[in-house]
């Protein structure tokens, strides 16, 4: 495991899986941004939320067992909340798309990713949806080693991760420091008490 998600050695592989999720998720938001349906009316968002919460003759909805999933959907259909989260979805399949192609911070917007597909298929459409998640959750575990031949090069060194970059935890932080005992000692309970 350490080899395959912590080793520079394998961020070839890595490259090849997160340039295929990005352009997968880029092409997907390219034909978004080029439809009206999506970047003008959302009538294409609506279009598949109503068949999401709409039971089929005979049948049983996409989502039935994800009632509090149903209530969502059915909610953003009537504050008619497609007409804007259309366009959110477009652009952030293109985003999604370009930031992973380029290798800039992966974990995240494989996280993003994942999100996205795992919403789509709550939503009952399967399509591509599992493996474009299974794809995500891998560069989520390889995110030290999967934008190696990226953006993450440069960015990761320069921002460093928000646990340990004092710009994030602003001034109060920075002088912060944690005394970790050697787990050979033994700490007595009065030690531990203020």
């Amino acid at each position: 495991m350490r080899l395959l998600f912590g080793s520079t050695r394998m961020a070839w592989l890595w490259l090849l899986v997160r340039v295929y999720l990005g352009y997968q998720w880029l092409t997907a938001g390219r034909e978004k941004l080029a439809s009206p349906g999506w970047m003008t009316t959302g009538s294409s968002l609506q279009g598949f939320w109503q068949r999401a919460v709409t039971a089929p003759a005979g049948g049983t909805m996409g989502i039935v067992h994800y009632g509090w999933y149903h209530h969502a959907l059915q909610y953003m259909l009537t504050q008619h909340w497609y007409v804007w989260f259309a366009k959110l979805v477009a652009v952030g399949e293109t985003g999604i798309g370009v930031m992973l192609i380029l290798g800039a911070f992966v974990g995240l917007v494989a996280f993003v990713s994942g999100f996205m597909s795992f919403n789509y298929m709550l939503a009952g459409s399967a399509s591509s949806n599992p493996v474009l998640f299974l794809i995500a959750i891998l560069l989520i575990l390889a995110w030290k080693i999967a934008g190696y031949y990226g953006l993450d090069y440069v960015l990761l060194p320069r921002i460093g991760v928000l646990w340990q970059n004092r710009w994030f935890l602003g001034k109060a932080g920075a002088g912060v420091v944690v005394a970790v005992p050697d787990s050979r000692e033994s700490i007595s309970p009065e030690a531990l008490r203020p």
